[in-house]
């Protein structure tokens, strides 16, 4: 895709909060499986179990550093370029004078690392432009950048 337009990927503090919402799922997850194959078989099974399920949680964990890295935005004159997905990838293109409203959120985990989500509104019901994993400052200033422009484009049609 498109890569003579200087894109600006999420923090990298997207791929730590990635990891940890993993961790509080696979870490608990493989001691029970680990504990009820020890108790309804024997320990060797408990620990085939274990190891099973931590294979899959690092297979999960290369996929989520895909598809963090896969990630990115780049804005133009008239429009913002939005980029993500690992098998498939795909391309967003938001003009700036067809955006109704630009929100920042921020979940609990967000929060935790300072991060926050740009999502872009417009007519199409279709569009879901979102910017993940941006430090809260600079989501707040890509916030006031694209409503700037969206009014002033919108301003000339």
């Amino acid at each position: 895709m498109n890569d003579s337009q200087d894109w600006t990927s999420p923090s990298t503090r997207l791929l730590a909060m990635r990891r940890t919402q993993l961790a509080l799922i696979a870490i608990p997850a493989i001691t029970a499986v680990g504990l009820l194959g020890g108790t309804m078989g024997s320990a060797g099974l408990g620990g085939l179990l274990a190891l099973a399920v931590t294979a899959v949680a690092l297979a999960w964990e290369r996929l989520l550093y895909r598809r963090v890295r896969a990630w990115a935005y780049a804005e133009r004159d008239d429009d913002l370029l939005v980029r993500r997905g690992v098998m498939i990838r795909k391309l967003s293109v938001v003009p700036y004078g067809r955006m109704q409203f630009v929100d920042v959120t921020a979940g609990p985990f967000e929060r935790m690392f300072g991060l926050a989500t740009v999502r872009m509104h417009t007519a199409a019901a279709a569009s879901d432009a979102r910017i993940p994993g941006l430090v809260a400052a600079e989501a707040a200033r890509l916030r006031d950048a694209l409503a700037a422009l969206g009014e002033a484009q919108a301003a000339g049609l």
